[in-house]
Parts: C-alpha cells; structure tokens; sequence
C-alpha cells in the first residue's frame, strides 16, 4: 500500500523532509526509517512513471536491501549480466556480441557477497520500496511538491502543496534530503554549480509490447540498432515489454513510432503495441558540492550519470542514500556532533566523479567526449561496485597514496572500504555483512577486545558492541579472518554502521581500550569525547 497523509500540520521540526519520491528518495526513507529516524517524504506524482526506466540494482544496492528487510523478486533476466549484440535489426543480421564489461568479469563482485545483481524494473521496485517505508513508518505524501525552503542554524522551512486542490502548508524539518532528479530545484536554489562531461544528447525512447520472445533465445537482451538510417538501442524487460531508444529528438506520431519500431524489430506482420514514450536528456554532470548547510543532494540532483552496461545511476544513488542515513541517525540521536555530515560529500562526491570518469572511459560513452582523450583506465566491475575507497574524517589509514577502487580481495579489509564478505557456518547464506548494519561493531578473534568494546561503549555513551569470530560466530569452509580483513590474530576491525572499515589494530595496541575509545571519538565525532 502507499501511504498518503492527508494532514496539513505537523506539530514541532520533523528530523527530515525528503523532497522527491522516486527510486532513491524512497530507497533513503527506508534507510532512515529503518534506523528509526521519522521522516517525511513528498513526491509531487501520484505514483511510478509508466516507463521501466532503471532495470539493473547491483550487487551492494541488493546487500542494502537485504539488510532493511526488503524482498526482492527473483531476476527475470536470471543472475549473469545481460548480454548485448549489434545486429542490423532483430530479425536481420548479428554483427558481433560485446563483452559486458572491457576488461572486466561482468559479474559486480558476485563471488565477494552473499547476494547477486539483479534485474527488476524501476516501476516494479518503487511500489516495494514505498511499502518497505511506509510499513517501518515513513510518512509518504504522493500528489505533494515542496515549492520552496529557506534554512537558518536551527532548520529548515520548507513550504509545501497539494497538487489535487492546491492546499498549501509549511513544514519545519531538521535536515532535507534533495532527491528532486537531475534539474533539481533544491540545488539550483542553492547555487550550486554542476561539473563534467556536460550534455550529451537528447534521445526518444518508445515502449511497447511484442511477442519477440523467439529473438531471446540466444540469451542476449540488449540489441544495438545498426542501419544507414537508423542507429537506435533496442532491449526487453523480460516481461513482454520492450523500449526502443532514438538517439534523435523527433517528436514521432503513433503511426511513425510502429513504423520505427518495425524497422528495428525487422519484420512488419508482428503486433504491436505502445505503451508510452519519453523524452531523455543525457549528460555527464556532478554537482560542486553535495550538501549546503543543513540540506544534502542525492541521486541524480548530485550527479547526472547517462545510462550505461554498469547502472551507475540508479545505484550510485542508492549508495548516497545509504550513506547519508547512518550518519543523520547518529546526528538525529545526540551520538555524534553535526560535524560528522560533512564527511557525507568527503566520501560520496569522490565516488561520482570516479564512476563519471570510469563511465567515459568505456566505449558506450568514450566517442562523447569533445576534449582530448582521458588516460583513465577501465577498473574491473567489482573494483567500481564493492571495491571503492572512502576518505574523510570517518575513517583512518586512508591515505591519499591509495588507489580510489580495487577489488575487495586485493584490498584485504583496508579501512575505508567495504567489510569482507566471509560465509558464516551458521546457515547456507548468511555472511560477515550480516553482522554488520546497524552500529559500530568491533570484531577480531581475541577475547581480549570485549572488554575494551564495552569501555568504550560506557565512555562515549553509545552502543559497542563486541563480535568475536570463532567463539560468537564461526567462518564456513576454509575462509582465513585474518588474510580477508588483514589483521593478525589478536588484531582488530572497528566498523561503521554502515558496513565500512572505520579503523584496524593489525596487532593488539598496548591498551585497546584507551585506543579504541580515541578512535571511536574521532571517527564517530562523538559528543561525549574521552577526557
């Protein structure tokens, strides 16, 4: 169900105002709700758009959903990557069949988690994502847009109105998260300029539906269109639609939009029929600066990345959510001082402008560029998805000397980076990840790090806790603790609620205790430093 409250007054500043309702805005309200942040979110649309849009979640989006509870229906594309062919037209000749990702295993990191990419239509996850939100309590007003704001150091006053009798109302939030899409209002309110790559084209998109399913049987579902008068980009959601991509800005009549389709598809006798169309402007864009003051960009209003074989969009987004969340309910709960937001754009506006640079780099978007060529080498698929590097004040032992992605393997729990994936013996899908989510843990093999977790928890005024492997939870198989997150044996991980490497002891430090509690003050900005 989706919930829609009808009241115009909110009594006191609610914690946080999302603005925009779509795939990220909700994915971040049930982030927040989930870690018990009352949120309210307004989207100015009753409802998904018509069109599939984003179809390919990956593997870490699918490792957030699986820790908030959320059910994803099984991948009607199954688990492997889609495939993609360029062919002359759908019945006609196929010319080549391209690798998923130059360089790379296509596979987003599947053998370094406990969950796979998956793919699930934008129209089919939304509906799941409202429900997931508002079941953990969000509060989901459809049909309403945020007109305008104005902050101060206290909050935000944010005015508000419904799209279906035009009532109007103010709502007084500690913090607003701007997830309005890429011509964001809320960042052009704030000035914030935007950098990159910069406008690519302007493309016609028709989504129909077609008994094409004889065309499948290869297994490859994305076809590039190639004729001397038409170059398009045709694939199937596996659901019986599909959607024709033009790359011109032709505003087509029903009878032009079959005859295109036809020309694509390579045959005339087969029925079809139109669904809806849409107009899309690509571009490369990553915004200055992903938060003002108490309001914070995510989604495409912080980064406009075109669609590509890798899904950067959607899931880049996501991963804002994500990592924003965390961070407010540590603010929102008196744990941490305000400070800790700002290291939200230190981590995740490095992060875009890798996967905007990784993105043209690659072929689909490589001939776009009207400067000289770049030198930045195409990293491998679970380098970009599981592998990427957070620098800020939230982590330390992440130098500038390091690479911004690696495989996860190759980094061997460096802080910073995600926490290894290790299967746990307990069950035939549970992981290390599972530990991890909720707040700080500490985790290592030697005992002797309980106590200095629960000196810390006292001194700081928050949560600890304490995860000895071998004794509380016991690795599967022949998987070495220590090699996967690099530390010896009386060694030590603190790790964020967030599942990230905040700091490591490789070995044991004299007092765990009083270094555990200075870390913990600083990376967490906690309020109650150790004196």
């Amino acid at each position: 169900m989706n919930a829609i409250n009808e009241s115009t007054t909110t009594p006191g500043p609610i914690p946080v105002l999302i603005s925009g309702g779509s795939l990220v805005g909700l994915s971040t309200a049930v982030f927040l709700a989930w870690r018990g942040v009352p949120v309210v979110l307004v989207e100015k649309h009753n409802g998904s758009s018509a069109h599939p849009r984003a179809i390919g979640f990956t593997t870490r989006t699918v490792e957030h959903f699986r820790r908030v509870g959320m059910e994803i229906p099984s991948s009607l594309q199954g688990m492997k990557p889609p495939r993609r062919a360029r062919v002359e037209s759908l019945t006609g000749a196929w010319l080549e069949e391209y690798p998923w990702t130059p360089g790379g295993k296509g596979d987003y990191g599947a053998g370094d988690s406990p969950v796979h990419a998956i793919a699930i239509t934008q129209d089919r996850l939304e509906p799941l994502l409202r429900d997931r939100a508002a079941a953990l309590g969000a509060d989901l007003r459809l049909g309403t847009e945020m007109l305008g704001f104005t902050q101060d150091d206290d909050g935000v006053t944010a005015t508000m109105r419904r799209r279906d009798d035009g009532n109007e109302y103010q709502l007084r939030a500690q913090y607003v998260v701007a997830a309005d899409g890429a011509t964001s209002t809320v960042r052009e309110t704030l000035g914030i300029g935007r950098h990159g790559a910069g406008p690519l084209s302007v493309q016609r998109s028709v989504l129909f539906r077609a008994p094409l399913d004889e065309y499948l049987e290869h297994g490859v579902v994305q076809f590039e269109i190639e004729q001397p008068d038409l170059k398009a980009f045709l694939t199937t959601y596996s659901d019986g639609r599909w959607v024709l991509m033009l790359s011109d800005d032709i505003d087509r009549t029903v009878d032009e939009q079959i005859r295109v389709v036809q020309q694509a598809i390579g045959r005339t006798d087969i029925p079809i029929e139109l669904v809806t169309n849409g107009r899309w402007e690509l571009a490369g864009l990553i915004a200055d600066r992903f938060s003002d003051g108490r309001v914070f960009l995510v989604g495409d209003a912080a980064h406009q990345l075109p669609p590509n074989r890798g899904g950067f969009g959607a899931n880049t987004g996501i991963d804002d959510g994500h990592n924003l969340a965390w961070k407010l309910a540590a603010v929102l709960s008196g744990e941490s001082r305000p400070g800790l937001l700002d290291t939200y754009d230190a981590e995740r506006r490095p992060i875009a402008d890798l996967r905007h640079d990784q993105l043209f780099a690659r072929a689909d978007y490589k001939a776009y560029l009207t400067g000289p060529t770049t030198d930045v080498s195409v990293l491998d698929d679970a380098a970009i998805e599981l592998g990427q590097l957070y620098r800020s004040a939230a982590v330390i032992g992440a130098n500038s000397t390091l690479p911004p992605a690696r495989r996860p393997d190759e980094w061997a729990g460096q802080p910073g980076t995600r926490a290894p994936h290790l299967t746990l013996a307990d069950s035939d899908n549970s992981s290390t990840l599972d530990l991890y989510g909720r707040g700080w843990i500490v985790v290592s093999e030697d005992a002797g790090w309980h106590a200095a977790a629960a000196a810390a928890s006292q001194r700081l005024g928050f949560a600890v806790e304490f995860v000895q492997i071998g004794n509380d939870v016991h690795i599967a198989g022949p998987s070495d603790f220590g090699t996967a997150y690099g530390l010896s044996g009386n060694g030590a991980s603190l790790i964020r609620p967030d599942g990230y490497v905040a700091w490591r002891a490789v070995t044991a430090p004299h007092d765990p205790a009083t270094a555990l509690i200075q870390t913990l003050a600083q990376v967490g900005n906690a309020v109650h430093s150790p004196r």
